[in-house]
């Protein structure tokens, strides 16, 4: 009987073990380290896989770029890492739909020294939804690997920097927003950013 009872609850466990959770509890990645499959280019601005990392760096017409998920993605937790090389004016697009370079949609901002890394704005819309509290503008690590998580789920946004919570909201707009995953290069010229681990478990 205790034998039965045993082999019972072995069989239980194996059956809720799942291959996802081997892997990380669901996480998959979105840059396979290789090349850019699985991504779509927005712009002339330079997108390129050099020593297994993603490179964003601003081309001759220093105008916007992106580098948008070719599928869309709606609550999730997405992780990543980032190191700024040069100004670093980037910034990661959720929720996201492309007209050329034009987009609709929400970034958590990706910028240099006390420009709101970590912050929410609504590109060609309201602005600016949610900047950083001052004192956590030293969060972010200048010229060294930065960790980046975001959590969607429906109208609720949170952001973390290096494990710091960074701003939490809740937005009924964000809620009704629907597409893709994307990296920018902001205007201007002289950007240049590294990306790495990009891993995102839908929920």
């Amino acid at each position: 009987m205790k034998n039965t009872v045993f082999i019972l609850f072995v069989a239980a466990l194996l059956a809720g073990f799942t291959p996802a959770d081997k892997k990380g509890k669901g996480f998959v990645k979105l840059f396979n380290g290789k090349n850019l499959d699985g991504w779509v280019n927005h712009g002339t601005e330079k997108w390129y896989v050099e020593n297994k990392l993603l490179v964003c760096e601003s081309g001759p017409d220093k105008k916007y770029g992106y580098l948008s998920t070719a599928r869309e993605y709606y609550n999730f937790e997405l992780e990543l890492e980032f190191k700024q090389e040069a100004n670093g004016n980037s910034g990661v697009f959720f929720r996201s739909t492309f007209q050329g370079t034009r987009v609709s949609g929400w970034q958590v901002e990706v910028a240099p020294p006390d420009h709101d890394t970590g912050g929410i704005y609504e590109s060609y819309g309201r602005g600016w939804l949610v900047q950083i509290p001052d004192e956590k503008e030293n969060i972010l690590k200048m010229g060294e690997w930065n960790k980046m998580k975001i959590r969607a789920v429906d109208g609720h946004i949170t952001t973390w920097l290096n494990g710091i919570q960074m701003v939490d909201i809740t937005d009924e707009k964000i809620q009704q927003g629907k597409g893709a995953i994307a990296l920018q290069i902001h205007d201007g010229g002289g950007i240049k950013v590294y990306w790495k681990n990009l891993k995102i478990r839908e929920l």
